[in-house]
């Protein structure tokens, strides 16, 4: 493996690798012009559409033992559904940047052999027809933990990007002072990243898990996070939002298979002294009226249950516990799309990508691809829909 992979030169990390072994001229300069059509192709925007459509989310549970495990189906996933926009979430890539020295959030990690053997696996992943055609962005944590993506067809150029929930209103800033400032912040873990196009923006997220226990990296923490991402919702009133990603958190009965299981659970038989922190960390009753709070003042509509309003209890979830031990069986909905209700009458469909026990369609993850398809602002919703 180390023979095969060369290093990769900082500046080229994002540049696609020939993967022939041994090229001759003539194959090569074919290759070039084959990819250089591919290449103006994919930034040409197709006529009946001025903006991005089609959706997928997908905690990813770690996107290289994906790449290495999984690409081939999730591949076909993303040939067969044609997203606009993929958001990855738990990336589980490290960012750039040495050891005791201040790390780069937006680049992957490759100082040493081993992660440029694990950038270059992931960067040839995406190098491949069907992803060819997107931008990417990274919000990375220091270590193999958490951290999102984004990836962009390259025909619908965000206006900006940036990767933290912080205010910004009443910062006496130019816009291009602002803008770079927002690019450079991120949000810790790399839990954030904020598209602006021209009539939304879009928020990928994972938000994080509320934990058993009373502590700074549990209850609190949550509490900190739905509080800050309530301020941030509500703020946001010039343009519609959608926010996709792993929200941990299943706002209803109807979103959990096992109600009863998820509200009595408990880790070594610990009981929080409040019992409105007791239970499954995404199914307490305090998270799940935070986030109706959040919904209701966020102005905000889950589109899988607007669409579905009756429980399926195959495909109605988007995680699903391990199939061996005392999980099996036991599902959550905790991956969502959320979007303005000025968009509401735009929602096609809104689709789980996996069901079963047995975790079909889940590509390798715990969590399954979750699809969101909008109609066109000028285009009649019924006219359009393409399940994933």
């Amino acid at each position: 493996m180390k023979r095969f992979f060369q290093p990769v030169k900082k500046d080229e990390s994002f540049k696609r690798t020939n993967l022939s072994s041994s090229p001759t001229k003539e194959s090569s300069n074919e290759e070039q012009q084959q990819q250089w059509r591919e290449e103006k192709n994919d930034t040409l925007i197709p006529e009946e559409k001025k903006e991005p459509l089609k959706f997928i989310t997908w905690n990813a549970n770690s996107f290289l033992l994906r790449v290495k495990n999984n690409w081939p189906e999730f591949t076909k996933l993303v040939e067969t559904f044609d997203p606009d926009v993929i958001g990855i979430q738990e990336v589980r890539m490290p960012a750039a940047g040495s050891k005791g020295a201040p790390k780069n959030p937006r680049e992957l990690k490759d100082d040493t052999s081993s992660s440029r053997e694990e950038k270059q696996i992931l960067m040839r992943a995406i190098s491949s027809p069907q992803f060819r055609k997107y931008n990417v962005w990274w919000s990375l944590a220091d270590s193999k933990y958490a951290g999102t993506a984004l990836f962009v067809k390259k025909c619908f150029e965000p206006k900006k990007v940036s990767f933290s929930l912080d205010k910004t209103g009443n910062l006496a800033l130019s816009d291009k002072i602002l803008n770079e400032l927002l690019a450079s912040k991120h949000e810790p873990d790399g839990r954030v990243i904020l598209a602006e196009f021209e009539s939304f923006r879009l928020l990928n997220t994972y938000v994080p898990n509320n934990g058993w226990k009373d502590e700074e990296t549990s209850f609190q923490r949550r509490k900190k996070w739905d509080k800050r991402i309530l301020e941030f919702v509500t703020q946001l009133c010039d343009k519609p939002l959608i926010w996709c990603g792993d929200l941990n958190v299943s706002h209803q009965d109807i979103d959990v298979s096992h109600p009863d299981f998820f509200s009595s659970a408990k880790l070594n038989g610990y009981v929080p002294p409040n019992k409105e922190d007791c239970g499954q960390p995404g199914f307490t009753l305090n998270e799940r009226k935070r986030f109706s709070t959040i919904l209701s003042d966020g102005k905000l509509i889950d589109a899988y249950r607007y669409l579905h309003e009756e429980k399926d209890a195959d495909r109605g979830f988007s995680w699903s516990g391990n199939p061996i031990g005392k999980y099996r069986g036991k599902r959550m909905r905790i991956d969502y799309f959320l979007v303005s209700e000025k968009l509401k009458d735009r929602i096609v469909a809104c689709d789980m990508g996996g069901q079963g026990i047995e975790l079909e369609g889940f590509y390798g993850s715990d969590h399954c691809p979750v699809s969101l398809e909008l109609a066109d602002s000028s285009t009649d919703p019924s006219e359009t829909n393409t399940p994933l």
